[in-house]
């Protein structure tokens, strides 16, 4: 394939060999998502099923290993198969991805539980989940550098930015299946059949979806730019010495970390997920009605990936992806606080109005990160601020002599901590103000077309803006990353830092938000680990990073410069 340099070339259809290219790529992507938010999507079930036989020790073990194979695993999946992609080709890796995620997941739909083998099931299971974090952190990277490499000059943006819209499609098609199965299943076999056996079948559904995936890539032909260099022998033989243990390209790795994707990855965690945990967890939304405010957000922007694509072929990537961290970084706290506002206005106004107060021994105060549900935390102190946390309380915090006892002061009353404490406290919030359980003005949603309620749909609007920033920091990222590294090292080089900064800066945005809530006694003080992680990469990226949309990418002097 030749180079495409020419404004005619940027500017003219996308053939049907390059549509081919995008079309398996994004497809064989979307399926890899697929099947990794399945494990997160039926962990209760899951869980249920593999761990709930064993002690708290052994439960705790599994816990951190699913948790690392979720998160901690995909940055050395994209050390493995980028070297592999710059070493022997970008196809065959992401073949190797995609086989490999498909088949621990149809694995793990014929795996028998802990109840038939014993403790060797969730050892199976948390290696197939290993595998599968492995695979992932080689499927991105290849998916976009092999796009990237077969498009025209001045399209790469477009091109790749259809990539970018997988994840979120991967989550939607899990969410469809688990949801589809449930309703046949309990209207053909009863309410317990999906608890009971039928949470298998959107595991085994994955071995359809990996036929599909492997027959469309196997008709794809090398990538040109790869093809080209390993014919004159200029392909890398170390490809992660190269691109980490030589200076100019390590930097280049950092700054693309610390510059780009760590703010990407905390704007794309927060306008998703961690919008979602805290309509649940900190506005006592229901689930049904969060997934549901969610889910419609979700589809009125997925389109915007490839708009904000499109948009930096034409005026760059830099504008876009720091200026979605800075818009972001300035506007989440006034969002964050309409979205509560407006989801439930009792425990907003109580907030505001009622002074609570925990006074305790600082010595007996933990910060309570806990990313893997696991941790104890058993003093006084931590077990009174866990449950204002809990109960989305707004508080401050007063340091009292070494050895005091812990005192929550509600207004006029004091609780102390022992026995009763639990009730007395829920007693106290609830005569100063607090709304029960019950709370009539908390948003619900029990059809899909309840949009257009006011209270909905205002929902709707914010979360929208908030998917927004995601598709203006994540549209253009995969463009940006491949242009920033040479040939030879590009799939390792680009995918590492990827998947640290969503991996690891992103996948601890929940647990960290709300152990710094927990600490503070402010609701929303969470919101400045995003913050200050946003704005960090737009100074560094504006300061450090270039810009790359009209470099020539198969040019080996002029890229990674």
């Amino acid at each position: 394939m030749a180079t495409h340099t020419s404004s005619e070339q940027a500017n003219r259809s996308m053939t049907a060999e390059e549509r081919k290219v995008i079309i398996a790529s994004s497809a064989g992507t979307v399926f890899e998502w697929y099947d990794f938010y399945l494990f997160g999507s039926l962990a209760a079930v899951i869980g249920a099923k593999f761990f709930s036989q064993f002690n708290e020790t052994t439960r705790t073990i599994f816990a951190l290993l699913a948790f690392a194979a979720g998160f901690l695993v995909r940055p050395f999946g994209a050390l493995v198969f980028g070297r592999l992609g710059d070493m022997l080709g970008r196809k065959w890796t992401f073949l190797v991805t995609i086989l490999i995620m498909g088949s621990s997941t149809f694995i793990v739909g014929i795996l028998p539980t802990s109840d038939q083998i014993g403790i060797i099931a969730p050892i199976i299971l948390i290696a197939l989940r290993m595998l599968q974090g492995l695979a992932l952190g080689g499927e991105y990277g290849g998916a976009a550098t092999y796009v990237a490499e077969h498009a025209p000059h001045g399209r790469r943006g477009f091109y790749t930015s259809w990539i970018q819209t997988t994840a979120t499609a991967g989550l939607f098609l899990s969410l469809l299946v688990i949801l589809f199965t449930q309703e046949i299943l309990k209207t053909q076999y009863g309410p317990t059949a999906f608890a009971d056996w039928g949470w298998r079948i959107p595991f085994l559904v994955s071995i359809l979806l990996l036929g599909v995936s492997l027959w469309i890539r196997l008709q794809l032909n090398e990538s040109p730019a790869f093809a080209k260099m390993k014919a004159e022998g200029t392909h890398s033989k170390a490809p992660i010495t190269e691109a980490f243990f030589v200076w100019k390209n390590a930097k280049v790795a950092i700054f693309a970390l610390l510059g780009l994707t760590a703010g990407q990855a905390v704007v794309w965690y927060s306008g998703q997920f961690y919008a979602l945990f805290f309509l649940g967890n900190v506005l006592k939304v229901d689930g049904y009605t969060a997934n549901l405010l969610v889910a419609w957000s979700l589809l009125f922007g997925t389109g915007f990936f490839v708009v904000f694509g499109w948009l930096s072929d034409k005026i760059g990537r830099k504008p876009i992806i720091l200026g979605g961290c800075l818009i972001a970084a300035l506007t989440y706290f006034p969002l964050f606080n309409w979205m509560a506002a407006t989801a439930n206005p009792s425990l907003y106004e109580a907030q505001q109005r009622v002074q609570v107060v925990v006074a305790a021994d600082p010595a007996t105060c933990s910060f309570q990160f806990n990313p893997t549900g696991t941790s104890s935390f058993t003093t006084t102190c931590d077990i009174a601020k866990a449950a204002l946390a809990r109960a989305s309380v707004r508080y401050t915090n007063e340091a009292t002599a070494a050895g005091s006892p812990t005192v929550v002061r509600v207004g006029e009353t004091s609780i102390q901590s022992g026995a009763t404490f639990a009730a007395s406290l829920t007693a106290a919030l609830t005569a100063a103000g607090y709304p029960a359980a019950s709370n009539p003005s908390v948003a619900k949603m029990t059809t899909p077309w309840d949009i257009f309620k006011p209270q909905v749909a205002t929902l709707i609007l914010i979360l929208f803006i908030l998917v927004l920033y995601v598709t203006m920091v994540y549209g253009p990222v995969a463009a940006a990353l491949v242009e920033l590294f040479p040939t030879r090292i590009r799939y390792t080089s680009m995918s590492l830092p990827y998947h640290i900064g969503n991996g690891w800066f992103g996948g601890l945005l929940p647990a960290t938000a709300f152990a710094m809530n927990a600490a503070s006694g402010d609701p929303f003080y969470g919101l400045w680990y995003p913050i200050v992680i946003a704005v960090g990469t737009f100074v560094i990226g504006t300061i450090f990073i270039p810009e790359t949309k009209d470099r020539d990418i198969f040019a080996e002097e002029n890229a990674g410069r």
